[in-house]
């Protein structure tokens, strides 16, 4: 005589539990990791940016248009593209005086 084998009803949960348990790690790591690899620009396109005389402020302006009075362009060489990259972490503690010379930003306080 021939038993038919009973399944338990756990046993026709257990993909959905692997999948919602692939799933839930998966988020877990996105959260904890950030989106590495995802880098901000400082302006969009067909912007550049600008920088505040006198202080530490910027601005993006359109790639056809001179900078509003009270801003000026970057030095060449040293114009952020990215946010947190080199120079825009450079440009909150330095800025540009009337002259156009750098100088150190004075301390938030």
């Amino acid at each position: 005589m021939r038993v038919a084998r009973r399944t338990s009803p756990s046993a026709t949960i257990r993909p959905a539990r692997l999948v919602a348990a692939a799933l839930a790690s998966a988020a877990a790591v996105v959260a904890l990791t950030g989106c590495s690899g995802y880098v901000e620009d400082i302006c969009s396109g067909g912007e550049y940016p600008v920088s505040a005389v006198g202080s530490t402020g910027s601005a993006c302006v359109k790639n056809d248009e001179e900078p509003p009075k009270g801003y000026t362009r970057y030095p060449e060489g040293k114009v952020p593209q990215h946010v947190d990259d080199k120079w825009d972490v450079y440009w909150r503690t330095h800025m540009l005086d009337k002259d156009g010379n750098i100088v150190d930003a004075p301390e938030a306080g």
